[in-house]
């Protein structure tokens, strides 16, 4: 098994309304899950492959709740990286040289039947975890958008976030509203939905908890 590691962020949207109960071993909002999540790779490493300042993305649907399986999965890959980080970026998130159901692109993948090739595009990822704002693009396949919710009574933006000291995927996060949408072989339009910004730090055997 190859050894890797990243350090980065992530901004992620679904159809569940706000909070997300399948964070709390619910089932999803609407009966099924659909997401588009944005990873933006500070600095990292796929054995001798440099994944510094690299993106991706994927575009995911699951016509129950993940752990029922069956989804079909989008892999986005960020068009300026070289044949090794191509394979190192993409082994990272479909599962591959990971330790089994290790990190969640890893229980994402293992819950699809349905894989695609990769698509490859040009990214753009801005992200600020503490104002719970974003703006992503992977030009012609998917794009996200996230703000913080707002007090319905005085419009002012309300801060909450999850606190998950076991998580597969955070520890803590601060969660917001997204709005997203993919093309190609996923098609998804989320609107004003559950949004989460996190920190990212991963192995091949798992989240790193600091």
């Amino acid at each position: 098994m190859v050894n890797w590691e990243l350090h980065g962020m992530e901004f992620g949207n679904c159809n569940c309304s706000y909070g997300c109960p399948c964070q709390f071993n619910a089932p999803p909002t609407h009966g099924h899950c659909q997401a588009v999540a944005f990873f933006k790779i500070d600095r990292g490493h796929f054995g001798d492959a440099r994944l510094d300042g690299l993106h991706m993305a994927l575009a995911v649907r699951w016509p129950g709740a993940v752990h029922q399986g069956g989804g079909t999965f989008q892999p986005i890959i960020d068009a300026r990286a070289d044949d090794a980080q191509r394979h190192a970026l993409l082994s990272i998130l479909t599962g591959r040289e990971t330790r089994p159901m290790a990190t969640f692109w890893a229980i994402f993948s293992a819950m699809c039947s349905t894989i695609h090739p990769p698509k490859f595009a040009t990214f753009t990822v801005e992200l600020d975890m503490q104002a719970r704002r974003a703006r992503c693009s992977a030009e012609g396949v998917a794009t996200g958008r996230g703000e913080p919710i707002l007090n319905p009574v005085t419009g002012e933006e309300h801060r909450v976030g999850l606190v998950m000291p076991n998580g597969f995927e955070f520890e803590r996060n601060e969660v917001g509203r997204g709005w997203s949408a993919s093309s190609g072989d996923v098609v998804l339009n989320l609107s004003d939905s559950y949004a989460h910004w996190c920190e990212l730090h991963f192995t091949q055997d798992g989240r790193i908890r600091h």
